[in-house]
């Protein structure tokens, strides 16, 4: 037990070299160029200490990466789903668009023909999002802000599916009050299926 303990900080430290080392390398290099290798020896860690926590390149590098741009996304919980939403959906859209962000458009785009790489954003960056935006668009539908006969993916759908289709296909601005227009004309979409999925509606 006194082993494991004193083990487990020594564990922290190297993980914490490994993103750290490994969002490093992301900026500077690209993630075509980023091998498990330089991200090893920039950490002052051996390969299998990589792999002992990381299955690929592409997992080690998506979560250095996430872990760096963590508290710049906070899930908002201001009592109204609207408001929530809004908050939510703008930190989104503040975060694609600076210099951080566009590492994360420029990793979908390789993604397209890295199979490895998609399933590592799929898992470490888009689920993890819809399941927060779910999560307080559930919470509006509890509440009865929506109607409680909401599908919240689908109200994620509706209400995120603009918001990456300017980030990533038309390069369409996207300020707050873009965002804020987007998000509430989906939400008389998404308070509309509600109530339509009610009984005798």
């Amino acid at each position: 037990m006194t082993e494991t303990k004193r083990g487990r900080p020594r564990n922290r430290a190297a993980q914490q070299a490994i993103l750290l080392a490994s969002y490093e390398l992301l900026l500077q290099e690209g993630f075509k160029n980023v091998t498990v290798e330089k991200i090893a020896e920039r950490a002052g860690v051996s390969k299998a200490t990589i792999y002992k926590w990381w299955p690929n390149k592409a997992a080690v590098v998506m979560d250095g990466f996430l872990n760096a741009a963590a508290q710049r996304m906070p899930v908002p919980d201001t009592g109204s789903v609207l408001e929530d939403v809004r908050l939510h959906a703008a930190n989104l859209c503040r975060f694609m668009v600076s210099p951080e962000g566009a590492i994360i458009a420029a990793l979908i785009g390789e993604a397209q023909v890295d199979a490895v790489l998609a399933e590592a954003i799929r898992s470490r960056y888009i689920c993890p999002r819809r399941e927060e935006a779910a999560a307080i668009i559930k919470r509006g539908a509890d509440r009865g802000e929506l109607g409680g006969g909401l599908d919240p993916a689908l109200g994620v759908d509706v209400v995120y599916g603009p918001l990456f289709y300017r980030l990533l296909v038309t390069g369409e601005p996207l300020d707050e009050a873009a965002v804020a227009r987007l998000v509430e004309a989906a939400f008389g979409g998404l308070a509309a299926s509600g109530r339509s999925d009610k009984p005798g509606r």
